[in-house]
């Protein structure tokens, strides 16, 4: 019997182990819905906190996402424990500043939302607010390469959900539940 043969995509148990990750890494979902309140409140003056962590939440459900949160973590931590071959596990342990893998990674995130969820990242990838800025912190052991990136699309997805969903409420047209 083969690998293929054997192996069954359970959904619940992914999502599962994306937040858990999430967390053991630092990350809740309050502080992603930080990042989207921060993004948003200029032009949505009466956004909630609990409502960017519905949106925050709604994003982290898509597999796309699961999958790069995923991805990413572990290659963090093998940086972290020094498993990658060099020249690879300098540039990830140091986040080489030309080494843009840890972008295009994100970007498979907001890619699933649009352009206003490319412009949103590039604004908060630049700015580091919030989560960001502790992450990128170079200054412990922690490696977070790919995982600021990876927070920074999540926030610039949730705020493109609620960009698209504001203006299907302002046109009258109820779309789908953000969920």
């Amino acid at each position: 019997m083969t690998k293929s043969e054997t192996y069954a995509l359970n959904s619940a148990k992914i999502a599962e182990a994306t937040k858990e990750w999430l967390t053991k890494r630092g990350v809740t979902t309050p502080q992603i819905a930080e990042l989207v309140l921060f993004l948003q409140k200029d032009y949505y003056p009466d956004l909630t906190q609990q409502e960017c962590e519905r949106y925050v939440e709604a994003v982290l459900t898509k597999r796309e996402v699961q999958n790069a949160v995923l991805t990413g973590i572990q290659l963090d931590l093998l940086a972290e424990e020094g498993k990658l071959l060099s020249p690879l596990q300098e540039m990830i342990e140091n986040d080489e500043g030309l080494y843009g893998c840890d972008e295009v990674l994100a970007l498979s995130i907001v890619n699933v939302y649009g352009s206003i969820g490319f412009t949103n990242f590039g604004y908060v990838d630049k700015l580091k607010p919030g989560i960001l800025k502790k992450l990128n912190d170079k200054h412990d052991a922690a490696c977070h390469t790919f995982l600021d990136d990876i927070v920074g699309a999540i926030a610039a997805s949730a705020s493109s959900r609620i960009a698209h969903r504001k203006q299907a409420e302002r046109e009258g047209v109820v779309g789908p539940p953000i969920d």
